[in-house]
């Protein structure tokens, strides 16, 4: 898949990359780097972001129902008022993230790191 000239994939390397509004529900983002990646309004509902490298991601208003994001590395991302509905943050790295407004209900928290560094149940 290609999304505003980035291969959208598995192994991305989406350092950078200047994706608001883009939709990318359902893909397959299993371990890319996202790294400083714009995706303010994004529609990742339902992606698999397993792994995933979000560190200072901009995930202003982006829609994350039911996407995966199992270990990832949201560290110092933005995800001012970010859609969490059923959102799967198991072991997911949230240090220093900003999470003002997000709706994280029903989300798996499990072993997450929060934002201020205590780990969740």
């Amino acid at each position: 898949m290609e999304v505003n000239g980035h291969q959208i994939g598995p192994d991305a390397n989406l350092t950078g990359a200047q994706l608001s509004g883009a939709d990318l529900s359902w893909a397959n983002l299993t371990n890319a780097n996202l790294t400083n990646a714009n995706l303010t309004g994004a529609d990742l509902a339902g992606a698999d972001l397993t792994n995933a490298n979000l560190t200072n991601a901009i995930l202003a208003g982006a829609c994350l129902e039911g996407a995966n994001l199992t270990g990832a590395n949201l560290s110092n991302a933005y995800l001012y008022n970010a859609d969490l509905w059923d959102t799967n943050l198991t072991n997911a790295n949230l240090i220093g993230a900003d999470l003002t407004g997000a709706k994280p209900s029903a989300t798996i928290w499990t072993g997450a790191i929060m934002p201020d560094g205590t780990k969740h149940p």
